[in-house]
């Protein structure tokens, strides 16, 4: 029987200021009310920190007693099995939509209390047909009655709609942008998306302020980048 704990490693080196930001968005979202409870976090592009903010946000949440979820919606490129280390072969989500593997198949209990992950799964060529389908509402539902939060990394939002599909489902919504990383009117996509599905946006949250990218990153970047990580949609 396959073993369902993870010991999970670091995967972003421990930094005060981090950590405190990460503290104070906790606090944040607490204070959107106790109806505010499944929550995605998305951005425009690949690689604004948007995973790494999510599994800290649901970490520190669980470290305050609080039952939390993580599930990673990325379908098409998940990071979150190599950026902390864990073992390759892991169940996730695209199994448990596709109807492969039971929900128990594709819970992970981890080394932080309170803390549980489903990930994305093996990656599947209709990752939109999988989220439309009536198991995802489901799975929401029944994690509702077990959990205090649900957090949902899900992918960029610029040119797919995956995160739109995601937004039906949740109580709100928190837009990571890279600082210097995207341009306004890209943000603005994002968050016109986000009102379009009737999701609540909680806020957007400013990543990686004086970071290494630049304020040229995006013009330079960004459409190599999305080709070849997610393909022509």
């Amino acid at each position: 029987m396959e073993d369902m704990h993870l010991e999970l490693k670091p995967g972003k080196t421990s930094d005060y200021e981090y950590t405190e930001a990460v503290k104070t968005l906790r606090t944040n979202i607490q204070f959107c009310g106790s109806s505010v409870r499944v929550i995605m976090f998305t951005s425009a592009i690949p690689s604004e920190g948007k995973s790494d903010l999510s599994f800290a946000t649901a970490e520190a949440l669980a470290q305050i007693g609080k039952r939390t979820l993580l599930i990673d919606a990325d379908i098409r490129k998940s990071i979150l099995t190599y950026r902390y280390q864990l073992k390759n072969k892991l169940n996730g989500l695209s199994q448990f939509l596709s109807g492969q593997k039971r929900l128990e198949e594709v819970l992970y209990t981890t080394s932080t209390r309170g803390l549980d992950l489903i990930f994305a799964g093996p990656f599947s060529p209709n990752p939109a047909e999988l989220l439309e389908d009536e198991l995802f509402k489901v799975l929401l539902e029944n994690a509702r009655e077990l959990y205090d939060y649900i957090i949902i990394d899900t992918p960029p939002m610029l040119n797919l709609i995956d995160g739109a599909i995601i937004a039906n489902q949740c109580d709100g919504a928190v837009i990571v942008v890279e600082s210097g990383g995207i341009s306004y009117r890209m943000a603005q996509k994002v968050k016109s998306q986000l009102e379009k599905s009737g999701c609540r946006i909680l806020g957007a949250v400013l990543n990686r302020v004086g970071g290494e990218y630049g304020s040229g990153y995006y013009k330079k970047y960004y459409g190599k980048y999305y080709k070849k990580y997610y393909g022509k949609y």
